[in-house]
Order: structure tokens, then sequence, then C-alpha cells
């Protein structure tokens, strides 16, 4: 009878990801286009820095967030794969060429991450209405393919760390933007735009990966908080910080 309930359980939870994932985007898309007439910055594919008064402060400290992620990087075998963390990054990374080192995940801080990497974790929290925030780590030859984020209530921003001098054959595009990345300099994009990442060189790309919240009007933000409070109660989310939790805690044990 164990055994019966245990099938039972994991049918119900695949099934339930599948409608998800089946009518899941399409409600998602309709309420980007309602986001998008809200917003209170423009719907462009790239958005330019000087509109986040916090984008200077995350520059002019870049080089110590490198020195901390240059510590993290001495243990890089250590890290977990996105799709570890993520089961759903399956689609667009299988292989195990993208690792990251997680410090904001749907709101939730990790305490544990954030007092490995002090400065960085100071200077993300100045960042107002932040939701997801990781170190991206991309190996050489790695290609993720043309995809979409889930919900144009975010803003994505990526700050750059360790850029492969070989700009022409290191880039992303988003929407019919093609974009290459600096160290020391952010990037700020809406990923609800298709976009693809190239790393067609021999040398790790890593940038500090974020999202934060869309300045929206009044009504905006309250269509958006009723929207991630179902959000962080799917299947989506809960599985990712359990995983996030598990690796957490071998991380602990590797470490003392």
């Amino acid at each position: 009878m164990t055994e019966q309930w245990a099938d039972a359980k994991v049918k119900f939870h695949s099934h339930r990801r599948k409608y998800m994932r089946r009518y899941g985007k399409r409600i998602l898309r309709s309420i980007d286009r309602y986001f998008a007439r809200q917003s209170l910055v423009p719907n462009d594919p790239v958005l330019d820095a000087t509109l986040f008064p916090w984008a200077t402060d995350l520059e002019r400290n870049w080089q110590a967030i490198r020195v901390e992620l240059e510590a993290i990087l001495q243990h890089r075998e250590q890290l977990p794969f996105f799709q570890d963390i993520s089961p759903d990054q399956y689609g667009i990374s299988p292989d195990d060429k993208w690792r990251i080192f997680g410090f904001y995940g749907f709101g939730y801080r990790s305490e544990y991450t954030c007092r490995l990497c002090p400065q960085t974790a100071r200077v993300l929290d100045r960042v107002p209405g932040i939701e997801n925030a990781f170190f991206s780590i991309l190996a050489p030859g790695k290609m993720i393919p043309s995809h979409r984020g889930v919900t144009k209530g975010l803003i994505r921003c990526h700050l750059g760390l360790r850029v492969p001098p070989e700009s022409k054959r290191c880039f992303m595009d988003v929407g019919d933007v093609r974009c290459r990345w600096q160290e020391g300099r952010v990037l700020i994009f809406d990923d609800t735009y298709p976009h693809a990442v190239s790393n067609a060189t021999d040398q790790e790309r890593v940038v500090l990966l974020f999202d934060f919240r869309r300045p929206l009007s009044v009504r905006g933000s309250l269509v958006r908080r009723v929207m991630f409070s179902v959000l962080r109660r799917t299947a989506y989310v809960q599985e990712a910080l359990r995983n996030e939790a598990r690796w957490e805690q071998r991380h602990r044990d590797v470490r003392t």
C-alpha cells in the first residue's frame, strides 16, 4: 500500500507539473502584457543603467565582489549545476557547463552563502526588490539556446566579473539586441524577450546575475504581489528551494 501511495504521489506531481507548463505560461504571458502597461520604466529589451541609482554602487564594488568569487571558484567542482537546483533548466542546460552559487531565490535570502561572501551580500542587500541572485559560471564552449524568463514583473541584471577578451565570441542576444559583457559594468535587460548566450571561447564567463522587481504602478504592484505569492507555492519554486537547502547542507559538511 505504501508503494502504491508513493507511485500515485509521483504521478500526481508529474501531471500537475505538465498542467502548469501547459497553461501556466499562457496565464503568465497574459499578466506580462498587463505589467507592460503598468511599468514605470521602458519595456525595451535592454534598459539604460542610469534608470537605476543602485547600479553605480554595484559597479563601484565589483572588484570586492570578484575577490569573493575567486575564493568560491577555488572549489568550483563543489558548485552545483544550474539544473541540479532548478530541474526546469534541463531544457536549456542539460550538460555540465553551467554552475551557480546562489544568494537569493524567489525572495528568500541564503544566510549561509551570504556569510561566505559578505561584501557581495551587502551590495545585493542594497538593491531594492531583489528576488533572485547568484554567480552564473559558464564554462568554455557553453551555449544556451533561446529562452524566455518567467515574468515581466522582474528585470534582470548582469554584473561582469570574468569576461573573456574575445568579445565577438562571447555575447548574449536579447530580442534583436546583441549584448557583450564588460568586467565591472552592469547589463540590465528584460529577460521575457527571447535571449540566447554564447561563450565560444576557451575561458570561463562569470557574472553576478540577479533579478529585481520592476518598478510598477500601485495597481501593477498589487497584482504582482498576489502573483508572486501564488508562484512561491508552486512545485517550480519549492523544489528549487529544497534542492538549494540540500546542496548547502552538503557544502557545510564538506567544509567542516
